[in-house]
């Protein structure tokens, strides 16, 4: 369907809107496809990981079909970790199952739990993952949700426009729509996914110390539920910066005073 008019105002996100990340694309001309899609629902926040192809290629510019600001000012990473550690909530599109737990969203039902957050000034990212295999677990680990859509079972793979465009409009209309509730967070803030991912990294590392994920061939499956479980909670930065301070006291507290204490009792 054509409805380009350049003489109207584009439509400004709600909160910015999600940015929209895309791990290791392929081919240049998904690229401006996904560009055209983000742009129809008035999102413009595209990163990319390490993308295979140009993005700002002929191919990739004339799929984009009057979309090229949005792929002029995507960003690039070198890792899935680097393109949403200034997210607090991030969901991961995939149709495939997981060994892991977490929470599963149409995208009709994302489409008004993102824009909740937004409008709480929540910083949103959605995954989408590579044309021919999707999305690793790796990559999935580091979300908050996933989203996938309920299309024929035999046939639900989406390319990577068409997912991307799904998820956008369930977007665009929940924001266009929505007075949502707001929870009132204070003097804190959702925390970001970088503070989660230091603070992952710091409790992993005492568990592998303490010998609590010595088993090897367990320990991958082990870390993504620990992590799952946690994001769950929807932590805050204080939250986060609570549970920092509880890790470091449970490894070097008040343990030599309590030993001693234990030591004393029985000599007496």
């Amino acid at each position: 369907m054509s409805g380009t008019d350049t003489t109207k105002e584009p439509v400004q996100a709600l909160g910015g809107g999600p940015a929209i990340i895309l791990v290791e694309p392929q081919l240049a001309e998904n690229m401006g496809t996904a560009a055209r899609a983000m742009y129809n629902c008035g999102l413009t926040d595209m990163r990319l990981v390490k993308p295979k192809q140009d993005w700002l290629s002929e191919k990739a510019i004339a799929a984009s079909s009057g979309a090229s600001e949005v792929l002029k000012s995507a960003g690039f990473y070198e890792s899935t970790e680097d393109a949403l550690a200034d997210r607090q909530f991030v969901a991961a599109t995939t149709a495939r199952p997981r060994d892991m737990i977490k929470t599963v969203w149409t995208p009709h039902h994302a489409g008004g739990e993102l824009a909740k957050r937004a409008a709480e000034d929540t910083k949103i990212g959605i995954l989408f993952g590579r044309e021919k295999s999707g999305l690793k677990n790796h990559d999935i680990g580091l979300a908050d949700v996933i989203i996938e859509a309920p299309l024929n079972p035999a046939y639900s793979s989406l390319n990577l426009a068409q997912a991307v465009l799904v998820v956008s409009y369930e977007w665009y209309q929940a924001s266009q729509a929505s007075e949502a509730e707001v929870t009132p967070y204070g003097v804190t803030r959702p925390a970001n996914k970088d503070e989660l991912n230091l603070f992952f990294q710091h409790l992993e590392y005492e568990l592998d110390t303490c010998g609590f994920l010595h088993v090897e061939e367990k320990r991958p499956s082990m870390v993504l539920n620990i992590r799952a479980m946690l994001q769950r909670a929807a932590l805050t930065e204080q939250e986060i910066r609570t549970l920092h301070g509880v890790v470091t006291e449970l490894r070097y507290g008040r343990r030599d005073e309590i030993h001693a204490r234990s030591d004393w009792k029985k000599k007496g």
